[in-house]
């Protein structure tokens, strides 16, 4: 997957994460949740619940998986920031 891609998948992730946990982090707050959502929901998909679920490119899976690793990642930050 390129760069621009992980930005675009990163960002479209990172703004659904903010909508369904709360706590907007701006345009490039957004992207770098996204991206580190992708990674996360990734990982957690291919080890933990051995499902082939990878951020593979532009695709609705891969949004999808970023979003559900992004939730995850926004909801440990709000637990850590309270």
């Amino acid at each position: 997957m390129g760069i621009l891609t992980w930005i675009i998948v990163g960002a479209i992730a990172g703004w659904l994460a903010s909508m369904i946990a709360g706590g907007g982090l701006g345009l490039i707050g957004n992207i770098i949740l996204g991206i580190v959502g992708a990674f996360v929901g990734g990982w957690l998909a291919g080890e933990i619940f051995n499902l082939p679920y990878n951020v593979t490119g532009f695709n609705l899976t891969s949004i999808l998986v970023a979003t559900a690793g992004a939730v995850l990642v926004l909801f440990v930050v709000n637990l850590v920031r309270r």
